[in-house]
């Protein structure tokens, strides 16, 4: 192994324990590949979010320089210039072996500038837009480094389709958290209609309301998770039961943060380690049936939903 991919394998396991499981069920290669992708996708947001390694997020005075860098930085990579930087250097590697247009990495990029300029959503569609930025593309970026090619846009757009399902259950289970650091992703045509004013979102007063809002964001979330089981079937088996896998244990938590209603932010919402097992068994059934008979049929038509792709 060699120190890049050390280090990211690092990076994916103290940033992500749910990720970093997922990505043990890859083949050597993928992993490799997909641990130093997420070394730089992590990066690029600690450094936005002023955190490490996804935690302690803290406001940054010199967001717009540091959005700048960024950029600059991951197109250097991408032209080919020698990265100072270990994150870059992978995200180099990963980009090279696997084809990953510019436009899909500054497409990240341009998700976080929505964090640097404070953005807020009015409607939904509004808000998918942001999650393309910041984990729909990811998961774009993901399929070819499980070996989609860069045409195959409707196997990419199941695999944009997961990235969009898992960004709306984060926001589902951070509003609170989020709203505090000033983060305000909820649609603002949700928040008039509840009543809740945008600078009281982390109030307890309006937990009851916000319970409301994550239960909306969980059922937007549902039909892009089901849109995404029908890219597995266009995946190696072991790619598919790693994504299957993740798609069960992330969909599990805004199963649970509807579960626990108003109680969902009196602590940080998360999966018990016999119900990731049990996901991550229920992913490999999912993978074998989509290998054994999924690709023996015509998948059913991608629903008339939001996507960038």
């Amino acid at each position: 192994m060699s120190d890049l991919e050390a280090q990211s394998r690092e990076a994916i396991q103290k940033g992500s324990k749910s990720f970093a499981a997922a990505a043990a069920l890859f083949d050597p290669e993928t992993r490799a590949d997909a641990e130093m992708l997420y070394a730089w996708c992590r990066h690029c947001d600690d450094v936005i979010d002023g955190q490490t390694l996804g935690h302690g997020m803290s406001p940054v005075e010199d967001a717009p320089a540091r959005l700048a860098a960024l950029y600059a930085q991951t197109r250097a990579a991408l032209a080919g210039e020698p990265p100072s930087d270990p994150q870059f250097a992978a995200f180099q590697t990963v980009a090279r072996r696997r084809q990953i247009p510019e436009r899909y990495a500054l497409d990240m990029i341009d998700g976080f500038a929505m964090d640097v300029e404070g953005r807020r959503y009015q409607t939904l569609d509004e808000l998918l837009d942001y999650c393309w930025g910041v984990a729909g593309v990811v998961g774009t970026m993901m399929a070819l480094v499980m070996g989609t090619k860069p045409d195959a846009l409707s196997t990419l757009r199941r695999a944009q389709d997961l990235g969009l399902a898992f960004q709306l259950t984060n926001i589902a289970r951070d509003i609170v958290e989020d709203a505090r650091n000033d983060r305000i992703y909820v649609p603002r045509a949700w928040l008039a209609e509840l009543g809740i004013p945008e600078t009281a979102v982390a109030d307890p007063a309006h937990r009851a309301a916000v319970a409301v809002m994550a239960r909306r964001l969980v059922d937007a979330a549902e039909p892009y998770y089901a849109s995404a089981r029908w890219g597995l079937r266009d995946l190696p088996v072991r790619c598919a039961w790693a994504i299957a896998a993740a798609r069960g244990v992330y969909r599990q938590i805004g199963l649970d943060v509807v579960k626990v209603g108003d109680k969902a932010w009196d602590e940080r919402v998360v999966v018990s380690g016999r119900m990731k097992a049990w996901r991550a068994l229920e992913g490999g059934v999912i993978a074998l049936r989509s290998a054994l008979l999924d690709r023996l049929i015509q998948p059913p038509a991608r629903p008339d939903m939001w996507s960038k792709i």
